[in-house]
């Protein structure tokens, strides 16, 4: 396998400019066609964005495919799942914030835009000519129902009688009829609109306006057209619920730590409760000193009201995310979830007298659905296995959950009783995925004492000589890798890629290093990570060492590749190390560290910051970097600026590093098109078999 490199140099302009690669083609051997293999893999079908109707055994998610984006609907009532759309084509439209009826007889959709910036300007990952799109749709989920559109705006959420959708569009409040007609503006507000929700009788809404730095409830009536703010403070609240019996609201009221704090020395947050009638607010629980003293929820729903009238919100105060309930007139907590172990998502069954969760209960490494009678009793795990399920839903009595294992891709699965999991999927097990190695957790000590979990996918076909290695570093940080397929796309793809590395003859580490989650708040909030020192990057040298170690491991061939925060790791490592990392891929990674210092910090300390930002840098080490780097990067990233690549691309070609470089226009931080992760994928595939060689057999 031919290691030839060409540095950069001459090829950097035409390349950015053409959004192309920088190969040295002429002067090296043709090599494999990697795209039709990761494509294949790529192409597998993936369920996200599953909901239920809260009185109807009705569900809808959408199904990922090679992709193309299409909704689905399984009822009791019907034998199969049902498609509702009918797309075919590879456009990089999304379809997300799904929304059904209570009854379960209409569904409403996002088609368009970035559910993680929906306020912002629309993606256009397919370049259609009159530029992207973010509108709502509805529809009857009877078979052969049109759906019409009611504009552009996010967040649709069905009137409880199931008539009428509300939804936002930017600070603009809408309201439309789902049988006819366009939206009216019920109300525009500075800034932007989260947590919409109906009151029970369908005469209020319920939602936050989010201004900057501090976020208020609102509540409107849509009789009278009046909009007021109940408990308004210096704060950012979160979350804001009815009860039940619509007559009070709760919410989660929090203020960030200030620049340096802990988050342990104070309490930031609290759960508070207003009485509607009255105007009276109070405050049910306020989180103690000491650990969980500063807010930190669930990626999902995060306060829930039972029918006991209590309260259910996540609390850090045992070291791990639980969930904690409190009487709503205020009390004491009781914690529903002891244990080291940490509560990923939660919700209520629809009786509101049993709690669901998914969590890392009794196995760290995975996730399994549990429940816990609010009445008494213990918690009862549900799933068990070497699998993962997460996302527990409810509708109308019946549970379902997206789930997944080493050889199948996150589905949606029924759960009728401990123990039994129903797939709702369209394909029976993928014939691409039968010769997936069994991922094995491990785990590794750092040089200053931390310990590591990673998962190892065994090369295949190499037999017993020294053969290359990888580590597979994820983003976020706030992430864990896990032994099998994770449940958001995005990992799913890096867990395909790791696999097929693996075919490639590559041992292939994913690590879980310190600021990722799943093991506990301590080992979340680290000591010096990131701009403040980025102590997380020990784990990754620890990681090369104890590869190094290993009999079958070439110590002179160890790589790197992640995205994100794992691309900031990746060129870390490639510049503070060459002489352990031979090799790296760097998705849309974060080069340069400093920003403007926190706010009320004295001038010393403002330089000091800087300074601990800039030398936990990549580019603070640039003199050092020797090793060839691939860097990815979509030019309409609004996680990581698309200018951190191209700076970087300037500045090893500048000392001639061996660089390559893909361009995706107009693609997000999270690609939206297939075939962009394909490019990418083949492009990471070819450039490491090229750079540390393969031992699959050729």
């Amino acid at each position: 396998m031919s290691r030839h490199f060409v540095p950069a140099r001459r090829f950097l302009l035409p390349a950015l400019l053409m959004g192309t690669a920088l190969f040295a083609a002429a002067a090296a051997p043709a090599e494999p066609d990697h795209r039709p293999a990761i494509a294949r893999l790529l192409a597998l079908p993936m369920a996200v964005g599953l909901v239920g109707a809260s009185d109807q055994p009705v569900f809808a998610w959408v199904e990922l495919r090679a992709g193309v984006r299409n909704i689905w609907l399984s009822s009791s009532r019907e034998q199969a799942p049902r498609r509702l759309t009918d797309r075919t084509i590879d456009d990089g439209v999304d379809l997300h914030s799904l929304a059904l009826s209570r009854d379960g007889t209409s569904i409403a959709w996002v088609q368009g835009g970035d559910a993680e910036f929906p306020d912002l300007p629309p993606p256009n990952s397919g370049h259609a000519a009159k530029g992207g799109s973010q509108t709502i749709w509805v529809r009857a989920t009877a078979e052969g129902a049109v759906a019409r559109s009611l504009g552009e705006g996010h967040l649709p959420v069905f009137s409880p009688d199931g008539r009428s959708i509300a939804f936002v569009a930017g600070g603009t409040l809408l309201l439309a009829s789902v049988a006819e007609g366009g939206p009216a503006t019920l109300a525009q507000l500075p800034g932007t609109i989260e947590y919409l929700s109906w009151s029970p009788d369908g005469k209020r809404l319920l939602f936050v306006s989010r201004r900057g730095d501090h976020g208020l409830v609102a509540l409107f009536d849509l009789a009278s057209g009046a909009l007021r703010y109940p408990d308004p403070a210096m704060t950012q609240d979160v979350s804001p619920i009815f009860s039940p019996d619509g007559r009070s609201i709760a919410f989660v009221r929090s203020t960030p730590p200030p620049f340096g704090a802990t988050g342990t020395e104070a309490s930031y947050w609290s759960i508070r409760v207003v009485d509607l009638a009255t105007g009276q607010a109070r405050t049910a629980w306020q989180a103690a000193v000491g650990a969980g003293g500063d807010y930190y929820g669930t990626r999902t729903a995060n306060l829930f009201w039972s029918a006991d009238d209590r309260l259910l919100f996540p609390s850090e105060a045992s070291g791990w995310v639980h969930v904690l309930a409190v009487p709503a007139k205020g009390g004491a907590a009781i914690d529903l979830t002891p244990g080291e172990a940490e509560v990923e998502n939660f919700t209520l069954s629809a009786d509101r007298r049993t709690l669901i969760f998914a969590g890392n209960h009794g196995d760290l490494e995975r996730r399994h659905v549990w429940q816990r009678p609010l009445a008494g009793g213990s918690v009862r795990q549900w799933t068990a296995g070497n699998g993962i399920e997460g996302f527990p839903t409810v509708a109308g009595g019946m549970l379902a959950v997206v789930a997944s294992d080493v050889r199948r891709p996150p589905h949606v699965a029924l759960l009728p009783r401990a123990g039994r999991l129903v797939p709702l999927e369209t394909d029976g097990d993928p014939a691409e995925t039968r010769n997936f190695v069994v991922p094995e957790p491990v785990r590794f000590t750092t040089a200053d004492g931390v310990t590591v979990h990673a998962t190892l996918f065994r090369a295949q076909g190499g037999g017993n000589r020294p053969h290359p290695a990888l580590i597979f570093l994820h983003g976020g940080p706030r992430r864990q890798m896990l032994p099998a397929f994770h449940l958001m796309p995005y990992y799913a793809n890096a867990y395909l890629l790791n696999q097929h590395l693996a075919m490639d003859g590559f041992d292939v580490l994913a690590i879980n290093y310190r600021s990722g989650t799943g093991y506990g708040r301590a080992f979340r909030e680290a000591a010096e990570t990131g701009r403040e020192g980025a102590s997380e990057y020990r784990d990754v040298l620890a990681a090369a060492r104890w590869l190094a170690a290993r009999g079958d491991v070439d110590p002179h061939r160890i790589g790197l590749w992640g995205g994100s925060w794992g691309g900031y790791l990746t060129a870390l490592g490639l510049a503070r190390d060459s002489g352990t990392f031979a090799a790296g891929v760097d998705l849309h990674g974060v080069h340069d560290l400093v920003r403007a210092p926190p706010p009320m910090l004295p001038p010393a300390a403002q330089e000091r910051w800087r300074e601990t930002a800039w030398q936990s840098s990549p580019v603070a080490a640039l003199d050092r970097w020797r090793s060839p780097v691939l860097l990815v990067h979509g030019d309409d990233d609004h996680n990581v600026d698309f200018a951190q690549s191209v700076r970087l691309a300037q500045a090893l070609t500048a000392r001639g590093v061996p660089l390559e470089t893909l361009m995706l226009p107009d693609e997000r931080h999270e690609f939206f098109r297939y075939q962009s992760w394909v490019e990418a994928y083949a492009a990471a595939e070819g450039f490491l078999v090229r750079t540390l060689g393969s031992s699959a057999p050729q």
